[in-house]
């Protein structure tokens, strides 16, 4: 077990870095060819928080195991809001922007319904895989759409940080250089990672969904638990929440949309009932309590931090017991 726990830790550290190094590539490289910021940080960088998970839910089904990569969507949305908000909340309590109630909230539960849809067959088939990826496409250009309209100080501080961590005055030679070696990272690092995790699977005897709802979902939101907390405590509550919401939609769009294009299966029933069910539970609870109708300032406080906290680890806890009768 230790050999599959090193590649699964191992795995995790190198996607991090190597989706970094992707990123920075990537963006300068556009950069040097006269791409705008904007659209940039729009796409390049914005998609960055979500590489990880993309790259192992492709790796996972290209290798024959696309519950790892389902698992891994729906694991880490379940994550980012019962853990990360969670536990940001808890340390402190995050104010929550009209434009965010308005704009990005009706969108990511319009996304996750239709997801839902698409998979209540118990099928993601081919054709559900393209329909999400399609979707994808289609928030990427209504958020360039959004950048290219937005004036003043009406931009979201979100869109303005993703612009922000645009590299300046890279050489072509350069950014070409750290793209290549992001990408060779990236493969390499989420191969690893996939082995180990299906290792641990196999020596537990468990499913593969059930590792990429715990293991390899937790490992691939901690880089943005880190980013949520220290935007929290500079201030930036519209980056730290902004982030989350906007990596659940990437979630569901592409990790989720990938396995069906390239590995076509069965969704296993226990995922409909209850790992979607908590994950639009936890969304819903997320919205009541960002909604603040009892108060005049809207804002997640840290009581509610810790009810998304507590329901998160009891999800943990459910999935423990639904799986030690198999361990015994």
């Amino acid at each position: 077990m230790w050999q599959f726990l090193l590649a699964v830790i191992g795995g995790f550290a190198l996607l991090v870095w190597g989706a970094d190094r992707f990123v920075v590539g990537a963006a300068a490289t556009a950069r040097n060819l006269g791409v705008a910021p904007l659209i940039i940080g729009l796409t390049i960088v914005g998609m960055g928080t979500s590489a990880p998970e993309m790259l192992v839910s492709a790796m996972a089904a290209w290798d024959g195991n696309p519950g790892l990569g389902m698992g891994n969507a729906v694991g880490s949305n379940i994550a980012n809001i019962g853990l990360i908000i969670g536990l940001t909340a808890l340390i402190v309590p995050l104010r929550v922007s009209s434009i965010t109630l308005r704009r990005e909230f009706p969108v990511l539960l319009g996304i996750m319904l239709a997801a839902y849809l698409l998979v209540a067959d118990g099928d993601l088939s081919r054709s559900d895989g393209t329909v999400l990826l399609l979707g994808l496409a289609g928030m990427l250009v209504w958020l360039v759409w959004l950048g290219l309209n937005s004036r003043g100080d009406t931009i979201d501080p979100l869109l303005t940080e993703y612009t922000e961590e645009i590299p300046v005055g890279m050489a072509m030679p350069t950014a070409l250089g750290w793209l290549a070696l992001g990408l060779v990272v990236l493969l390499v690092s989420s191969r690893v990672l996939i082995w180990g995790a299906i290792g641990i699977a196999e020596t537990m005897g468990v499913s593969d969904l059930i590792i990429g709802l715990t293991l390899v979902a937790l490992g691939t939101s901690l880089p943005e638990l880190a980013a949520a907390v220290v935007s929290a405590l500079k201030g930036e509550h519209d980056i730290a929440l902004g982030n989350v919401i906007g990596s659940n939609m990437f979630n569901l769009l592409g990790v989720l949309g990938l396995p069906g294009l390239i590995h076509p299966a069965v969704v296993e029933p226990e995922m409909l009932s209850r790992d979607f069910s908590v994950m639009a539970g936890l969304t819903v609870l997320l919205l009541i309590f960002a909604y603040s109708y009892r108060r005049r300032a809207r804002r997640i406080n840290r009581f509610e931090g810790s009810v998304l906290l507590l329901l998160y680890l009891s999800y943990i806890g459910l999935l423990y017991w639904s799986i030690a009768p198999q361990q015994i």
